[in-house]
């Protein structure tokens, strides 16, 4: 009877105990954060992270080899690297040793935009060893305008680090979210255009009706005002004729000359037969 009481109740809970794991899952989620005091962000980055939410719920690796050494980059859009830990944006791992370097992290965010193309930086990584001043790890990702794709790939660039600062990691990668937002918006031409053609469907299909149904012609007298648009193209073709034609309009007899047989004496006409008897 005991357990059999507790049962019901285990199942009645379990459905709000998974709600409230998801919901401190996704409460615990935390997204880009830009470079700058809370409350004094650009709008124009804002609006450029707004932009990027399509890439949120994707992860992109890229593979790359340098002296002899292969690493692994593993990159999210606002959103933390599983593997690199809190904040972490874009990871790096080294095959050899198995060790995963953060190389840049979401909570300072840097964004810039162009034409065609959008620029998201990740600052804050571990700090550089022996080279650059032994300063934070930088990433720069540069997504350009792909409008076939959502997702394109996402490629290392390279390492600058043979500077004193300000060194670098860059990778790029192809989406649509970086291209312009195309306009959906029909031009004056195109509305008059249209008008015009559903305005002349109108007037003949309703016009064969009437002649048809209420009228009761046959053949091409079904087509509405036939004698008027014949008369028309009559019209048009004699306006195309006198203007288009090469022929003068007045051509001139070209002058003959007269034949022998032409200047013969007429017969002498006789008439004895009208006096009188």
């Amino acid at each position: 009877m005991f357990l059999g009481g507790r049962m019901p109740l285990a199942h009645a809970c379990l459905p709000a105990v998974l709600l409230a794991l998801v919901t401190v899952a996704l409460a615990g989620e935390k997204e880009c954060d830009l470079v700058g005091l809370k409350g004094s962000e650009s709008k124009r980055e804002l609006a450029l992270l707004k932009k990027l939410e399509p890439l949120a719920n994707y992860s992109f690796t890229a593979d790359f080899e340098n002296g002899g050494e292969k690493y692994s980059y593993t990159f999210r859009v606002c959103r933390e690297v599983e593997s690199g830990g809190t904040n972490s944006g874009l990871v790096q791992l080294n095959h050899s040793t198995k060790k995963n370097t953060v190389v840049g992290r979401i909570n300072e965010t840097h964004v810039a935009s162009g034409t065609e193309w959008i620029l998201l930086i990740y600052k804050g990584g571990e700090p550089y060893g022996g080279h650059c001043g032994s300063e934070n790890r930088k990433a720069m990702i540069m997504i350009t305008c792909n409008p076939k794709t959502l997702t394109g790939p996402f490629t290392m660039v390279g390492e600058e680090r043979e500077k004193e600062e300000e060194c670098f990691y860059l990778f790029e990668m192809e989406s649509s979210v970086a291209c312009l937002p195309v306009d959906s918006h029909l031009s004056v031409g195109s509305i008059l255009l249209i008008t015009f053609a559903s305005v002349v469907a109108v007037y003949i299909i309703g016009g064969f009706l009437y002649q048809r149904l209420v009228v009761g012609a046959k053949g091409m007298e079904q087509f509405p005002h036939f004698t008027f648009w014949q008369d028309m193209g009559n019209l048009m073709a004699d306006g195309c004729d006198f203007v288009c034609r090469s022929k003068p309009r007045n051509v001139t007899t070209a002058y003959r000359g007269v034949g022998d047989d032409q200047l013969s004496e007429e017969p002498e006409e006789r008439d004895d037969h009208l006096l009188p008897m």
